[in-house]
């Protein structure tokens, strides 16, 4: 099992999107569906996101962008159902803090 899925967690709040993404693997649809991520390659201020159930995205690197907000807030519907996201990894998720001037930048040598 991987690390204390109740431990607190803490990133900045004003962190890039595709930080963010990059380390939780975790994307919000426009319906609230929370989807696990496959694949995520950069290309220049945009990237390509996969998910596991099989849906390809072509998304904008912005800190204010609504999947960003989503993401910080943790606002979402359900799980979706076809990519399987681990329990553990939804408690990780809800153990998750966003503070002002507290947390880690996630800069790259911060990724795992």
């Amino acid at each position: 099992m991987p690390t204390d899925p109740n431990k607190q967690v803490y990133y900045r709040k004003q962190v890039p999107l595709f930080r963010l993404v990059d380390k939780m693997k975790l994307w919000p649809s426009r319906r609230g569906i929370l989807h696990g991520i496959r694949s995520f390659e950069v290309r220049g201020s945009y990237a390509s996101v996969v998910t596991h159930c099989g849906k390809h995205m072509v998304v904008h690197d912005s800190k204010n962008s609504r999947a960003a907000r989503w993401l910080r807030n943790k606002w979402f519907a359900s799980a979706c159902p076809e990519c399987r996201i681990p329990e553990w990894k939804q408690q990780k998720y809800a153990a998750t803090h966003f503070k002002r001037g507290y947390g880690s930048h996630l800069s790259d040598g911060d990724r795992s």
